[in-house]
């Protein structure tokens, strides 16, 4: 039985694997596959529908710099125009073609022998590809809360994650379970329309006021006739998310005020809509901002000043087929409940699939075994010929696009490195694979993570170890750079 096989071969049709995509077909790699699991484009943008949806990171910054959309309608427009933009990329450099949906990855295997990775497909199915990239995002696996009873429950459980376009509150004695940055934005919206509302709380979440305006029509003809306008403000918006993230976030120690600041106009934010102070003080953390994603919001504190909406913080004893029992006893009449409990970060998506490299090792268990760890957050030694784009010290800044962008800068310089040396084989020293895990590390003791009370955070930044080796603690502007620069003999070449 014959082997389809490909130059390289994409897991994800999100912004991540359409930007490798991309990368790759400029350096002259046409045959590609790009596999997803869904049934369109898109990733969490195709996936995620529900109310409220918005990207919580300026427009003008969450884009591709060489592909600037200048018809978004508001500086944080809603998901379904994310959704186009994918849409609009995936067509304009003739990715479809290449994209299978509706399409599991099951695992990938290197096969020594033949210098190729072998990728199996659910339903039996094998490719094979020189490379292999798996793009599948950090937030692609939903977490399901493990609640006593909850398979009990009678109404109808809505999950976040996987909202469909019929899903509604509408009139009903609604419970809502997560109030991290996907349920800042979904509580206003239920909150409008359920004639009763509960929100169960575990942790609060510092909600910054959200500075949004729209970009009217004359606007937008501006951005599209002269690029240059958006390029100006894009300025403005990519330097001021840098500069944020990396005083209140890397640089900790020296700008503590920042971070003081930011709590503090979150407690401002509260205190215009919420006049009972009982009520403030339990939805103020107790842990400092940086520490958990910062969320910014003009509505979800003014939702609980509505009658009809309960914060509940007693934790959650056990769901019946009815209602749920918190720990004190009371029990609350409920008919439907919405899952706002993110993703599983650390269990099943560090890797998404199952990659065995050279000599039979687990990339999964390599990591738990030997810390979260890949050269300039994509390459792992042991793992020939292999990139991975959701991985230890990959993401930098908020905007995942600048993640997506300085890996394909590394990527242009890494393959053509081994096109110009007519090789076809890279793998990453362990030697340079160990100097960047110890630069990461030293440049981790200036930040909040480190020097921060993130105790009461219980941020899926943080794995099970403590360490949170999810971000490059870098800014975005310097990990563009290090890929000009980083040393091509970090790299063996066959």
């Amino acid at each position: 039985m014959s082997v389809e096989q490909f130059d390289a071969i994409i897991i994800g049709a999100g912004f991540g694997g359409m930007g490798v995509a991309i990368q790759l077909k400029q350096l002259g790699l046409e045959n590609v596959a790009i596999l997803d699991r869904e049934d369109d484009v898109g990733g969490t943008w195709h996936v995620n529908r529900y109310p409220g949806l918005t990207v919580d990171v300026p427009s003008t910054t969450y884009s591709y710099r060489f592909e600037p959309n200048p018809y978004w309608s508001r500086l944080f427009p809603p998901g379904h125009e994310l959704k186009r933009y994918a849409t609009h990329v995936a067509d304009k450099y003739d990715l479809r073609r290449s994209m299978r949906f509706n399409t599991t990855v099951e695992g990938a295997q290197w096969d020594e022998d033949a210098r190729l990775w072998r990728v199996n497909i659910a339903g039996g199915e094998t490719l094979s590809a020189q490379f292999l990239v798996a793009a599948t995002g950090f937030l692609c696996q939903p977490r399901m809360p493990d609640i006593p009873g909850i398979d009990s429950f009678e109404g109808r459980v809505l999950h976040a994650a996987q909202w469909q376009d019929g899903d509604s509150v509408e009139g009903r004695r609604a419970a809502i379970v997560g109030t991290g940055s996907t349920g800042v934005q979904l509580i206003p919206e239920l909150a409008k329309v359920a004639d009763e509302l509960t929100v169960y709380q575990r942790t609060p979440t510092w909600v910054l006021p959200k500075f949004d305006f729209g970009f009217p029509s004359v606007v937008q003809r501006l951005f599209a006739k002269r690029p240059r306008s958006q390029r100006i403000l894009r300025w403005f918006t990519d330097n001021g998310m840098d500069v944020m993230m990396l005083v209140a976030m890397w640089k900790y120690r020296y700008f503590k005020i920042v971070n003081w600041s930011a709590m503090n106009s979150s407690k401002f934010n509260q205190f215009i809509w919420i006049r009972d102070r009982e009520l403030r003080r339990k939805l103020t953390p107790d842990y400092d901002y940086g520490c958990k994603r910062p969320t910014v919001s003009n509505t979800y504190y003014r939702a609980f000043s509505r009658r009809h909406v309960h914060l509940e913080t007693e934790g959650i004893d056990r769901v019946e087929p009815d209602g749920i029992v918190t720990r004190d006893g009371r029990k609350r009449l409920v008919d439907t409940l919405v899952l706002a409990t993110g993703f599983d970060v650390w269990e099943s998506n560090l890797p998404a699939i199952e990659v065995i490299g050279r000599d039979g090792r687990n990339l999964g268990k390599w990591w738990r075994d030997n810390r979260f760890q890949a050269y300039e957050g994509l390459s792992v030694p042991g793992f020939p010929n292999f990139l991975t784009s959701a991985s230890p010290y990959a993401w930098v800044g908020l905007s995942w696009f600048n993640t997506v962008e300085y890996q394909m800068r590394h990527i242009e310089r890494l393959i053509g490195e081994l096109q110009r040396r007519d090789a076809t084989v890279f793998e990453v020293t362990e030697a340079a694979n160990t100097r960047f895990l110890e630069q990461m590390d030293e440049l981790l003791e200036d930040s909040v993570f480190r020097l921060g009370q993130c105790t009461g955070s219980r941020s899926y930044w943080f794995n099970h170890s403590g360490d949170a080796p999810l971000f490059r603690p870098t800014s975005a502007r310097r990990a563009m750079k290090e890929q000009e620069r980083f040393p091509l003999s970090d790299y063996e070449l066959a």
